[in-house]
């Protein structure tokens, strides 16, 4: 097949994923744009409740990826049974991650009142993060059905319920935050319950598609034989999941960490600097649909141990990826003093978040290649080597870096967005530097 029909199959089957994902990440940008209506200090305890709790979600949303990957490669080798057979165990093992998130959170929810944040935005924070917590488990098993649903092939059903999600929380949202209706204003608490009400309903809806439409009759029909909890199946999800979830963590956990030492700086810094995260975060789900949608298909060809399909999908990804990030670049550049205004009306915030737009832009290129480097090698099984790359990448090189420049050199909050760029440069270079490494192997070996 040729490089560009290879890159059409990719974003085919990657656009569903990708609008998912978007609608997800919409819901949180929504909640943020409707609390920064009543103040700058609740965008602000939305943003510190966002940056805690991203680390584990992160992780979480880590461990489910497994699923698709192990699916894609049994469907590859068109083997129904075992599909089955990672369907349950993935579901149960993600369900029981989402509990251990729920639980850390909540009980370590006085947590905020130890970061040297401001009192009110902490005050405002604790109770949105405990019912945030708990909407990860909904959220966690609503992941792990989509990514069995991902892994073959049939991504529309999730994005789907996914666009239904979004009128659906901005509906409650508008009751509950603002008390309309006749119910109580809520506010942030209200944001948080309407969050946890759409999850669970969209977590139901799927559920209820897999068990009964036709297309998944197969893989439900032979659970009497393959429904069973198996440590040697976890284990096999745990050797993907778990190196996956550390990449995932520790690039969004560089991100939790810069927000939680750019809060220091004051409460119209980190509103501002959660702004310009907000709008970064939302390209990049674009870049992450589509580094799955070229894992998915990777994972597949390996089933069928195909590297001239690997090199074919994995170039063709990377290609698409990096136009991407260079049309990201400059849509923020060119839109930058004018999207600030969509979260919040305070002239500093703005003006501050202005500013963090122009960096948030010079990394898009980076953040979009090294989302498909991460992908690609996550298609080929690699991922103990990548998840050190990205540690050393954001840990050794990025939050120190913008920690430098932010406090060192005085450049505050626009610092740390420096070290972002350092750090997502550095990762994407040895990435996919790797992967095509590997390709001359196979190639020298006579298998390409």
């Amino acid at each position: 097949m040729s490089f560009r029909a290879e890159t059409t199959r990719t974003w085919k089957l990657s656009g569903p994923i990708i609008l998912g994902e978007l609608t997800q990440m919409a819901l949180g940008i929504i909640d943020n744009m409707m609390v920064g209506a009543i103040s700058y200090k609740h965008l602000a305890a939305a943003a510190l409740v966002l940056s805690v709790m991203n680390i584990p979600f992160v992780l979480g949303i880590g461990i489910t990826m497994s699923v698709s990957q192990l699916v894609s490669m049994a469907h590859g080798r068109r083997d129904g049974q075992q599909v089955s057979h990672y369907l349950y165990n993935g579901f149960w093992m993600c369900t029981v991650t989402a509990l251990l998130i729920a639980i850390i959170l909540h009980t370590g929810s006085d947590i905020l009142f130890y970061l040297k944040q401001d009192p009110e935005v902490a005050a405002l924070a604790k109770p949105y993060l405990i019912i945030m917590g708990w909407s990860t488990v909904p959220m966690l098993m609503f992941m792990a059905i989509k990514q069995f649903t991902d892994g073959l092939e049939y991504t529309r059903t999730a994005m789907i319920l996914s666009l239904v999600a979004l009128p659906m929380n901005i509906f409650l949202n508008w009751i509950l935050i603002y008390g309309n209706l006749g119910m109580p204003r809520l506010e942030l608490v209200g944001a948080g319950i309407g969050t946890l009400a759409t999850r669970v309903i969209i977590l139901i809806a799927l559920a209820l598609i897999v068990f009964r439409h036709r297309t998944f009759r197969r893989y439900i029909a032979v659970r009497r034989n393959q429904w069973a909890l198996k440590w040697k199946t976890v284990k096999e999800l745990l050797h993907i999941g778990i190196p996956s979830s550390l990449q995932a963590g520790m690039e969004s956990g560089a991100f939790a960490v810069s927000g939680i030492i750019i809060g220091t700086l004051g409460a119209l810094e980190q509103a501002a600097h959660q702004i310009a995260l907000s709008c970064a975060a939302f390209t990049f789900m674009v870049s992450m649909g589509l580094a799955q949608g070229g894992s998915i298909r990777i994972s597949n060809a390996w089933g069928r141990r195909n590297w001239a399909d690997i090199s074919l999908i994995g170039r063709s990804t990377l290609v698409s990826g990096l136009a991407y990030g260079i049309f990201c670049s400059l849509f923020f550049i060119s839109a930058r003093n004018y999207l600030p205004l969509a979260f919040n009306d305070d002239t500093t915030v703005v003006a501050i978040a202005s500013v963090l737009m122009f960096y948030a832009a010079v990394f898009q290129i980076s953040d979009a290649t090294q989302a498909i480097g991460v992908g690609i090698l996550r298609g080929i099984k690699d991922v103990k080597v990548p998840t050190i790359y990205v540690a050393l990448a954001y840990w050794v090189i990025g939050i120190p870096v913008g920690c430098l420049m932010a406090f060192v050199f005085k450049m505050g909050a626009a610092g740390m967005w420096i070290g972002f760029v350092t750090g997502l440069t550095a990762v994407s270079i040895l990435l996919n530097k790797r992967f095509f490494n590997r390709l001359r192997r196979e190639k020298a070996a006579g298998n390409l």
